[in-house]
């Protein structure tokens, strides 16, 4: 799941987009299923979003 920053900048800004889309479903997903291990899980997922919106918003 750890997408890496360089990753990410690799991508084309549709291919994040439609990342961005997959991971908050995924979030969504990992919400309705909490458990121990559920939150790291949630955590991971939140960060994957933020990079992916701060690479889409500064190009």
């Amino acid at each position: 799941m750890a997408l890496k920053f360089k990753d990410i900048k690799n991508m084309g800004k549709d291919e994040r987009e439609k990342k961005i889309k997959e991971l908050k479903l995924e979030l969504i997903k990992a919400r309705a299923t909490v458990s121990k291990s559920g939150s790291s899980k949630i955590k991971e997922i939140k960060k994957a979003i933020a990079r992916l919106l701060l690479l889409n918003h500064t190009q």
